[in-house]
C-alpha cells in the first residue's frame, strides 16, 4: 500500500512538473499551430461545386464523392455472408417493438445495435438515428434509443441521466412511436465496442493514431459502418427501402450529413448542431478551437473540400440543418457560412425548397422542440 502511494504522488509530481515547464519558443498553442491562419488561407477546396472544373452536377456529384471515399482510406472488408445479424432479446412497448441485435458489419467484428419497429402492418419508413459523442464514450446506442431490460443497471442508469441534453426524451423511442421504424448503432469506440479496460477520451485519439498504423481511418470506419446499417436497415422487410431518413445530434449530426452525402439509400437528413466552415472552426478567433480529434478528420479531405462542400453532395435530396446561437462548439459565423455556401449549391440545382438551414436560440442540445421539428420534417419527406 505504501508503495503504491508513494508511486501515485510519483506520478503526480511528474504531470505538475510537464504542465509547469514551458519554453520561451513554441510552434503550437491552444491545440492548434501557430501557422494556423496560413493554413487556413492556403486552403482553396478545388473539388467543391463552383470551384471544380467539372461542370455537370451529376458527374461532379461522383468525383467528390469518390474524393471523400479516397481520403477514407482502407474500407472494413465486407462479410463474407451479408449482413448476419441475431435477435439478442425483445420487448413489447406502448404502440412498438424493441429489439437489440447483433449484426456482422464486417468480416472483422459485429455490431451491437436497436432497432424499434411499430405496431401494425408495415413496411414503414425508417430512420437511421446516430448517436452523439458528448466525449461520453461509456454508451452509444443507448444515448438516443432507451436501453432494453437486457441491460445492466449502471447502463440504464448512465443513458437516463445522459438524456439531459435531450430533455428527458429517447430521440429514437419519440420516432418510433409516430411511426417510424428506428435503428441505432454503437459506434466503433462507443458502448459495446468500447475498449476492455474502460472508456477514456483521452485514449481515443491514441487508439484512432494505432489504427492509422494499420491504413485505417477510424472515423471513416464510423462513416463506414453508417452506411452499411443502412443498408442493413433497408433489407430489412419492416422497412420501405423508398423511405429511409437520418437524423442525429452533435457528432450524430456530422454523422447524419456525411452519411446523407455517401449513401443513395437515404432520401432525407436531419442534422441538429453541427455544421461549421474550417475558417471559422479552426482559427484563433473564438476563445474554442476544435477538440473532436480523429472523431471526424478523415487524412487529407480539407485540401479538396470543406464541412459544407461535403455535405453538397446530398443535393438534391432533402435536408434539414438546425444549430443554435448559443452554442458553443460552432461560431454562428461559420454556420452562417457552411449555411449559404448549401444554399447556393441547392439553389444552383433548382432544389432550393429541399434545403432547410435554422440557427435558434438555444445551446447545444437536442431538445423536445428540435426532436419535433426533426419529426414533421420527416413526416413531410417521408411519409
Amino acid at each position: 500500500m505504501k508503495r503504491m502511494f508513494l508511486t501515485l504522488v510519483a506520478i503526480c509530481l511528474a504531470c505538475l512538473i510537464s504542465f509547469s515547464q514551458k519554453r520561451e519558443k513554441y510552434e503550437f498553442k491552444r491545440n492548434l499551430p501557430v501557422y494556423a491562419d496560413s493554413l487556413i488561407a492556403d486552403l482553396t477546396y478545388p473539388m467543391a461545386w463552383g470551384n471544380s472544373d467539372i461542370k455537370d452536377f451529376g458527374e461532379w456529384r461522383k468525383a467528390a464523392r469518390q474524393k471523400v471515399f479516397d481520403c477514407m482510406l482502407m474500407p472494413p472488408p465486407a462479410p463474407s455472408n451479408g449482413f448476419e445479424a441475431r435477435v439478442l432479446f425483445e420487448e413489447q412497448r406502448d404502440g412498438y417493438k424493441a429489439r437489440k441485435i447483433e449484426i456482422r458489419l464486417s468480416r472483422y467484428y459485429t455490431v451491437p445495435a436497436y432497432v424499434l419497429i411499430p405496431d401494425g402492418k408495415g413496411p414503414f419508413p425508417a430512420v437511421n438515428c446516430l448517436h452523439d459523442h458528448g466525449a461520453h464514450l461509456f454508451i452509444g446506442k443507448e444515448k438516443v434509443i432507451r436501453p432494453l431490460a437486457c441491460e445492466d443497471s449502471t447502463v440504464i442508469k448512465d443513458a437516463d441521466e445522459w438524456l439531459a441534453g435531450y430533455e428527458g426524451q429517447y430521440f429514437g423511442d419519440f420516432l418510433a412511436k409516430n411511426g417510424y421504424v428506428v435503428f441505432s448503432a454503437d459506434a466503433p469506440m462507443w458502448g459495446e465496442r468500447g475498449q476492455m479496460e474502460g472508456p477514456r477520451r483521452d485514449r481515443y485519439d491514441m487508439i484512432a493514431g494505432n489504427m492509422m498504423m494499420y491504413g485505417i481511418d477510424l472515423s471513416a470506419w464510423m462513416t463506414y459502418d453508417d452506411i452499411s446499417g443502412t443498408e442493413y436497415l433497408a433489407q430489412m422487410p419492416e422497412v420501405d427501402a423508398s423511405r429511409i431518413g437520418c437524423t442525429g445530434w452533435s457528432m450524430g449530426a456530422y454523422r447524419t450529413w456525411m452519411l446523407s452525402a455517401l449513401s443513395d439509400r437515404i432520401k432525407a437528413g436531419a442534422a441538429v448542431c453541427w455544421m461549421v466552415t474550417t475558417d471559422e472552426q479552426m482559427s484563433f478567433k473564438y476563445s474554442r478551437t476544435e477538440n473532436g480529434g480523429f472523431a471526424n478528420c478523415f487524412p487529407g479531405l480539407r485540401r479538396w473540400l470543406d464541412y459544407p462542400h461535403v455535405a453538397s453532395i446530398a443535393c438534391p435530396k432533402p435536408m434539414l440543418f438546425i444549430n443554435g446561437s448559443l452554442d458553443k462548439l460552432f461560431p454562428v459565423a461559420g454556420v452562417q457560412k457552411a449555411f449559404a455556401i448549401m444554399h447556393d449549391t441547392w439553389n444552383s440545382q433548382g432544389a432550393g425548397r429541399n434545403i432547410e438551414t435554422e440557427i435558434w436560440e438555444m445551446p447545444h442540445s437536442c431538445g423536445l422542440r428540435s426532436q419535433q421539428r426533426v419529426l414533421e420534417f420527416f413526416n413531410k419527406h417521408l411519409k
